[in-house]
């Protein structure tokens, strides 16, 4: 049986890659967040959150004994070797996790939402690479405004991520979202339609799509 056909949904932090899956998911697209699938694999009793535990120490633990996650975010944007660390303990299990979860699919496509897709090198669980992308400066405003951080903060966290140019050399569909939030449906809406012809075997290949927002 073939395997189902998979969108890898990337995007910088703050790019509005929520949104957009929110909106794939109203079409009824399975939608796998890695996102979702990282607070899985360090939830209490779990070997991750162990390893965690034991590598960084109950400075980044609650008193209830779950993951502190602010603490653990301003230890890993102001240290490239902790975040390093984290990582080697988490990507291996999500990475795992979203390709049981693609390989149970049976919708026509799926969408594996995947933040790092590049720095995590997930790239090879997907067959075609959608990139929400947006200036630098409107994450900045949008990250401060969600988060209620500083700018040194916010400016760390979009730089621990993949470049805007790394992202967009991976794209094969690029959704500029920088337009009112109202408009996210119809340009989703645009790919949707691509991908399901895909999936159905109608196209043997999507011409590449770049769509404002």
């Amino acid at each position: 049986m073939a395997r189902t056909l998979t969108i890898g949904l990337t995007g910088g932090i703050a790019s509005g890659k929520s949104v957009v899956s929110s909106a794939f998911d109203q079409f009824g697209v399975e939608v796998i967040d890695a996102d979702a699938v990282a607070r899985d694999v360090v939830a209490p009793g779990t070997p991750g959150l162990d390893e965690i535990h034991a590598e960084f120490g109950a400075d980044v633990f609650l008193a209830d004994g779950q993951l502190d996650r602010r603490a653990m975010r301003r230890t890993i944007f102001a240290d490239a070797d902790a975040r390093a660390r984290l990582e080697a303990i988490t990507h291996p299990r999500i990475r795992n996790s979203l390709a049981a979860a693609r390989d149970q699919s049976d919708a026509p496509y799926c969408i594996l939402v995947i933040p790092l897709l590049t720095k995590s090198q997930m790239r090879d669980l997907v067959d075609r690479v959608l990139v929400i992308d947006a200036p630098r400066s409107v994450q900045l405003e949008r990250l401060q405004a969600r988060d209620d951080i500083d700018d040194e903060l916010a400016a760390q966290m979009i730089d621990a991520q993949d470049s805007r140019r790394a992202r967009l050399a991976l794209a094969d569909d690029i959704l500029i979202n920088t337009g009112p939030r109202k408009d996210i449906a119809d340009l989703a809406a645009a790919f949707h339609a691509g991908y399901l012809r895909l999936a159905h075997g109608e196209l043997n290949e999507l011409a590449p799509m770049h769509l404002p927002g």
